[in-house]
């Protein structure tokens, strides 16, 4: 579904759909985190299909199928700035913030923090104009659920 959503995102020509485009961008974000460390534990899996079905209600086969297809399409990624303008586009402050949350429960899902994770997280909010006490903020708040 990235080179999916790569090639939605290329071709402006058509008019795709804007939640089905912030759908996968945000899980492509999910998975940038999750691959951060070079590591990708079934914890931080399972907690990815929970957050993509809880937020975006896909059934168990679009979840798996998105996260397949992310597996081996991220080798090619180029970058998270194109899935950060998708959500700009149509995301406010509150979404955004609950995206950032979601990457630190991730980061967190292993019990061990890896300095890329927080790395990729930093750079992620910054692209989604997140301000930083709300970066702090949502970091604590995964920290209390976890």
């Amino acid at each position: 579904m990235l080179g999916k959503l790569l090639q939605r995102l290329r071709a402006p020509a058509e008019e795709p759909d804007p939640a089905q485009l912030t759908t996968l961008a945000a899980a492509a974000l999910l998975l940038e985190v999750a691959w951060a460390d070079h590591e990708v534990t079934e914890a931080e899996l399972d907690l990815i299909r929970t957050a993509l079905k809880r937020t975006f209600g896909l059934d168990q086969a679009a979840v798996e199928e998105l996260v397949e297809e992310s597996r081996r399409d991220h080798a090619a990624s180029v970058g998270v700035q194109q899935y950060t303008r998708v959500i700009n586009s149509v995301w406010g402050e509150p979404e955004r913030f609950a995206l950032v949350q979601a990457l630190w429960e991730l980061a967190f899902a292993n019990d061990e923090l890896h300095r890329y994770e927080e790395h990729t997280i930093r750079r992620i909010a910054d692209l989604l104009y997140l301000s930083h006490p709300r970066f702090i903020e949502a970091k604590l708040n995964a920290k209390r659920t976890g």
